[in-house]
């Protein structure tokens, strides 16, 4: 099975690397979701938003081709660089990838999780 590394932006409400194994198939979203990683989709992974943005630093060759309407979603990101996609449409194949989840996307997942927020805020004032 391969494995994807997500590497979460650098912060004091982010922790270290999480490293698992998938399915092949699954969206890099669906992978997130399954395991925890912290991937915001405000649009529920429908290609509608560009909240699920992530950096796919290895195995991005293994990647299906970018589509024109996931090109068009992602002019509304932040900081996009030439490895950018959206997590709700790169499905993993039969490499292991490593994917930096976007300052933009760990801040929608905050914005749709306000309980884990309020525990990473109390986490943050307890260690000063």
């Amino acid at each position: 099975m391969p494995k994807i590394t997500f590497k979460n932006p650098i912060g004091p409400q982010s922790p270290g690397p999480l490293t698992v194994e998938v399915r092949k198939g699954l969206t890099v979203l669906e992978a997130a979701e399954e395991h925890g990683a912290r991937v915001g989709h405000a649009c529920g992974g429908n290609l509608a938003c560009s909240t699920c943005h992530v950096y796919v630093e290895q195995g991005f060759d293994s990647l299906d081709e970018i589509s024109d309407k996931e090109n068009d979603i992602m002019d509304r990101a932040f900081d996009v660089r030439p490895e950018s996609r959206l997590g709700c449409q790169c499905k993993v194949g039969d490499q292991d990838l490593v994917v930096e989840i976007t300052q933009e996307s760990l801040q929608a997942w905050l914005d749709e999780n306000p309980d884990e927020r309020k525990k990473l805020a109390a986490q943050r004032a307890a260690n000063g």
